[in-house]
């Protein structure tokens, strides 16, 4: 099915961002384990994995639209060297997708394509829950301390 080229280009956007997050999220994850901090070692993972599958979706739709997935661009990858500078980092991604998709959404809802809408908003979903935890995250570091909130990701 022939796809409008505007939506293929952003949906070739969105791709560059989860490619850049999957990296992002995977050193940060090799980082903690490293470090022996375990759960976010395993947190951070999964979250990598669901951009994969983030990525896996988006390439399906373009080539379903007849256009090209563009894998060879990514997004910035901001990898912080300390624990609070990852999740910090991980929010403004978080933060930026979320932004991103809603207005991909927008713009699916004005091309009339309502099987792409139905993708990003799927997506949609799993990146505000991404962030949630992240703020989550931050908050408790500002409530407990760094030192506190470390000594609890160990195990």
């Amino acid at each position: 099915m022939k796809g409008n080229e505007k939506i293929i280009e952003t949906l070739n956007a969105l791709l560059a961002e989860e490619l850049a997050a999957i990296n992002q999220y995977m050193v940060h994850s090799e980082m903690c384990a490293n470090w022996r901090y375990e759960r976010l070692h395993e947190v951070n993972e999964k979250r990598a994995i669901d951009e994969m599958r983030h990525a896996e979706k988006l390439i399906a739709r373009i080539l379903f639209l007849e256009g090209m997935p563009i894998v060879s661009q990514l997004g910035k990858i901001h990898i912080g060297a300390t624990v609070e500078d990852q999740l910090r980092n991980d929010k403004e991604a978080e933060t930026e997708a979320v932004k991103m998709y809603n207005d991909a959404i927008r713009q699916a809802i004005e091309l009339e394509d309502g099987g792409t809408r139905e993708l990003l908003e799927d997506i949609l979903e799993d990146e505000e829950n991404h962030l949630d935890w992240l703020e989550a995250q931050l908050e408790q570091i500002a409530q407990m301390g760094i030192q506190v909130y470390l000594g609890e990701q160990t195990h």
